[in-house]
C-alpha cells in the first residue's frame, strides 16, 4: 500500500493562515483604521495604528480559528466549507485549538502592552462573544444567530476608538450600531445562495428556514436602520459634508438593491447585494477617514 503523502511546510502554514479567515479579518481592519482617524480627528501615530491592527488581527484570527474548531462537523456537510483545514485533515483539531488560544493570549498581551487595557479587553470580549454566544449557542439553535452574533464583528470599531482615546462615548457606540445593522443584510444576502448548505447541516440560518420574500423584507428593514444610523453619525461625530453626502448616496444604492431583491425575489440579485455590501462598508469608512483628513488639512 502506498504511503499517504505528507503536506509540505508551505501547505501547513497556508492551512493555519486559512484557519484565521483572512478575508474576514481584512474587512474588520477596513473599519478599524478609519475609526482611529475619526477618534484622533486626524492621523494617529503610525506605531499606534500598526499595533492596533496587529492586535486586532491576532484577536480576530483566534476567534475565527476557534469557530472552525467548533464547526468542523457541519463544515464537512457544506459545499462552501468542505475544503477548510479541519475538514481536509491537514491540521489536527487539537492543534487548531491550541493555535487559536495562543493567538488570543498574544492579542490581549499585545494590545494591553502597546495600546491600553480597554482596547485589549474589548478585543478579547469580541472573541468570547463570537465563540460562546454565536458559535456554541445561537448558530445551531436560532434564526436570530447572525443578528445577535454579528455584534462580535462590530467590536473592532470600539477597539480602534479605545486604542486612541482610552474611553468610549456615543460616537463609537453609533459606529458599533452601524456595523451591527450592516451584518444581517450582508450575511443573509450570501446565505440566500447557500441556503441548501445550511439546510444540509441543519443550521437555522434565516434563508434556510424562511421564504426569500421574508428574508428580503428583513434585509430592507435592517438596511433602512443602517442608512439612518450612518446619517445620525454625521452630527454626532462632527463629520463634514464629504462624509454626509457619501453616507446618503451609498445608503441610497444599498436600499435600492435591497428593494430590488424584495421585488424580484432573485438569488442572483441577492449576490449582487452581497458584493455591494462589502464595497459599501469599505467606501463608507473610507469616506469617514477622508472627511477627517481633508478637514484637518492632512
Amino acid at each position: 500500500m502506498l504511503a499517504t503523502a505528507q503536506p509540505t511546510l508551505g501547505a501547513r502554514v497556508g492551512a493555519y493562515v486559512a484557519l484565521t479567515k483572512p478575508r474576514i479579518i481584512e474587512l474588520l481592519l477596513v473599519t478599524t483604521v478609519p475609526t482611529m482617524i475619526v477618534a484622533e480627528q486626524g492621523l494617529p501615530p503610525l506605531a499606534l495604528v500598526i499595533n492596533t491592527v496587529l492586535g486586532g488581527t491576532l484577536a480576530a484570527g483566534g476567534a475565527n480559528a476557534i469557530n472552525m474548531y467548533v464547526d468542523r462537523d457541519i463544515d464537512a456537510l457544506m459545499e462552501r466549507t468542505k475544503n477548510r483545514p479541519l475538514v481536509t485533515g491537514i491540521i489536527e483539531p487539537r492543534n487548531a485549538l491550541i493555535f487559536a488560544v495562543v493567538l488570543e493570549v498574544l492579542a490581549f498581551a499585545w494590545l494591553w502592552g502597546t495600546t491600553n487595557l480597554l482596547a485589549a479587553a474589548l478585543a478579547v470580549s469580541a472573541c468570547l462573544f463570537y465563540v460562546f454566544v454565536y458559535t456554541l449557542w445561537l448558530k445551531r439553535s436560532s434564526t436570530s444567530n447572525i443578528v445577535i452574533g454579528g455584534a462580535a464583528g462590530a467590536v473592532p470599531v470600539l477597539v480602534g476608538w479605545a486604542a486612541v482615546r482610552n474611553s468610549l462615548d456615543w460616537a463609537p457606540l453609533v459606529l458599533f450600531a452601524i456595523m451591527y445593522y450592516w451584518t444581517p443584510p450582508h450575511f443573509w444576502a450570501l446565505a440566500i445562495r447557500y441556503k441548501d448548505d445550511y439546510q444540509a447541516a441543519d443550521v437555522p440560518m434565516l434563508p434556510a428556514v424562511a421564504s426569500l420574500r421574508t428574508v428580503a423584507i428583513r434585509i430592507v428593514a435592517y438596511t433602512a436602520l443602517l442608512w439612518a444610523l450612518t446619517i445620525v453619525f454625521a452630527p454626532l461625530a462632527d463629520m463634514g459634508w464629504l462624509y454626509l453626502i457619501s453616507a446618503i448616496v451609498l445608503g441610497a444604492i444599498f436600499m435600492a438593491l435591497a428593494v430590488q431583491v424584495l421585488r424580484t425575489e432573485s438569488s442572483q440579485l441577492a449576490m449582487k447585494l452581497f458584493g455591494y455590501s462589502i464595497t459599501y462598508i469599505t467606501l463608507l469608512f473610507g469616506a469617514m477617514a477622508a472627511d477627517q483628513l481633508v478637514r484637518n488639512g492632512l
